[in-house]
């Protein structure tokens, strides 16, 4: 069963046309990767799925549910959570304050939160320390850890290895895996293809604002030459 799925989604930022027509689905309890070349939509879909930038046509279907045309804060309430590329954690705050800002429905729930320092142990570690004294993956973790504060059923997530060192790396796998574990489904935008290609069980991959190829992960993993057309580098270049 599908839990995301976009059907024809354009979308405009002013004058500029950036989604033609993007078709994609997500089933429940899986990971999608979204793979292309820089400039190709991907940050724009994930963010147009959120109503951050609205669909200028199509739709964005939920648990079967339109959300096209909903506010982001109701997207997120349904049950999506968004980390973007930036992380849009708050550096001046402690990392208690920065996840106490993220519970919006009310006091963090203690269970959910050792949960959370299961999959993220830094966090407990660093809990008084300001979020801009934290390492680049440790912001990831807490951009991540915010995300889940409240029950979320699909995560989006934006390029979460962006200048991690490889150790780091593995533990987001690790951390994700986790996540799919729980019933989480999750739909990533990633460069570093170890990364896509140990977690994805779908890919995407986007060139001018659509959707050029569609597999499973295994699949693109054994056809270098659509690796070569789309993404300019075979996947093999990065075991």
């Amino acid at each position: 069963m599908n839990l995301l799925q976009l059907q024809d989604v354009h979308t405009h930022i002013g004058k500029y046309h950036i989604l033609h027509g993007v078709d994609l689905e997500v089933e429940q309890g899986r990971i999608g990767v979204l793979l292309g070349r820089n400039g190709a939509g991907k940050s724009t879909t994930l963010r147009t799925i959120m109503g951050l930038w609205r669909a200028s046509s199509g739709s964005v279907r939920f648990d079967a549910q339109d959300i096209t045309r909903r506010a982001t804060p109701d997207i997120a309430r349904g049950g999506i959570g968004y980390v973007p590329e930036d992380m849009g954690i708050f550096s001046t705050l402690k990392v208690r304050e920065n996840m106490l800002l993220a519970a919006r429905s009310g006091p963090m729930d203690e269970s959910r939160l050792e949960w959370i320092f299961g999959l993220f142990p830094a966090l407990k570690k660093f809990w008084d320390t300001p979020a801009g004294a934290l390492s680049g993956g440790q912001k990831q973790m807490l951009a991540i850890g915010r995300a889940l504060i409240e029950p979320r059923r699909l995560l989006l997530i934006d390029e979460p290895t962006k200048g991690l060192a490889p150790a780091v790396i593995q533990h987001m796998i690790d951390a994700l895996l986790e996540l799919k574990r729980n019933a989480i489904t999750v739909l990533l935008v990633e460069q570093n293809f170890h990364f896509a290609r140990s977690l994805g069980d779908t890919v995407h991959i986007l060139d001018d604002g659509k959707v050029v190829h569609r597999a499973s992960m295994a699949e693109l993993v054994d056809d270098e030459a659509t690796q070569r057309r789309h993404l300019g580098l075979g996947l093999g270049a990065h075991q």
